[in-house]
């Protein structure tokens, strides 16, 4: 076991760039553990990083990888290892500094900490669609808002990859949750939980509100936002305006010391314990995959094309194990 298949790009560039080619597997660290790879998500990040839009952190060197989150099989455990044996069903993220992205392939080595068992009521394909829009809803919506019960809680973005999910943790604690998505897919999100939909092209925005908690999946219009808020409200941002940075930086680090409606933005690097919480949420039921499309890995062009044509429901997935048991 020399070298495995995974999605590559010798460019920046649209879709069409990525590639299904070969790169050596991963050689397991000291302390770490080699995860064959069943399903990866694909994430809008993905999609800027291919483009070129984040080069400040992928650089210039090619051939370049792409994929974050991942559900798989432990293939190797490094022998200072506890808790983990070869063929245990787990799922996580790629950790940061260690080239960005690459899970997207057969075979990822990480720690421990990064992953957790993966819920055995889902098959790892559709395990796939919930790592980092889970742990991330998880955050947003519970540590950073501190969304409680009977609050009223607004998601933009409500039928994507993490609004589907965000919608579903939100009911799970508790909240009165109004989902802001495209027209076709209403009923979609209706079925999520959401007590309430709207079309985002037939409200104006301005108009909506009051809200306790907002969480914002588009990243853009903060300002307006941030109006919708109610006395003590909290926005939750995963995005921010990527064709103007520093504006939308900016803004969100004023709200920070200006006025009592505060904008909040972060960006995930979830352990092992938020994982463990997310199979929780799924084993019990109060959170369910939602996959979009199933993509092989030679089609992960097919896959960011049909992310970035919009009108998601749930996440696209690639299924990178060839017709195994799962």
């Amino acid at each position: 076991m020399n070298d495995m298949r995974a999605a590559l790009h010798d460019s920046y560039g649209p879709p069409e760039v990525l590639y299904e080619g070969r790169v050596p597997v991963p050689v397991r660290g000291p302390g770490e553990v080699l995860v064959r790879v069943h399903a990866a998500g694909v994430n809008g990040g993905e999609l800027y990083g291919r483009a070129g839009k984040l080069r400040l952190v992928t650089g210039r060197r090619f051939p370049q990888r792409t994929g974050i989150d991942f559900a798989g099989e432990v293939a190797e455990v490094d022998p200072s290892v506890t808790g983990l044996s070869v063929g245990d069903r787990v799922w996580g993220i790629l950790p940061r500094g260690r080239g960005g992205f690459g899970s997207a392939a057969e075979y990822v080595s990480v720690r421990p900490r990064q992953i957790a068992y993966a819920p055995g009521n889902v098959t790892l394909t559709e395990a796939a669609s919930l790592p980092a829009g889970g742990t991330t809803s998880l955050t947003a919506l519970r540590d950073k808002a501190r969304l409680r019960a009977g609050e009223r809680l607004l998601v933009r973005g409500a039928s994507g990859g993490v609004g589907s999910v965000a919608v579903q943790v939100g009911k799970a604690l508790g909240g009165h949750v109004t989902g802001l998505a495209g027209a076709k897919n209403l009923d979609f999100v209706r079925e999520l939980g959401a007590d309430e939909v709207l079309d985002h092209r037939a409200v104006e925005l301005s108009e909506l509100g009051p809200y306790d908690v907002i969480m914002d999946t588009v990243g853009s219009e903060h300002r307006t936002l941030r109006r919708l808020l109610a006395p003590g409200g909290r926005l939750v941002s995963i995005a921010f305006d990527i064709h103007h940075p520093v504006s939308g930086l900016g803004y969100i680090l004023g709200s920070a010391v200006h006025g009592g409606r505060r904008v909040r933005f972060f960006s995930g690097n979830p352990k092992h314990d938020l994982f463990a919480e997310l199979t929780a949420y799924v084993e019990r039921g109060d959170l369910r995959p939602v996959v979009d499309t199933v993509h092989s890995l030679a089609d992960i062009a097919a896959a960011h094309r049909a992310l970035e044509a919009g009108g998601v429901r749930g996440k696209h997935v690639i299924r990178v194990v060839e017709g195994g048991a799962e």
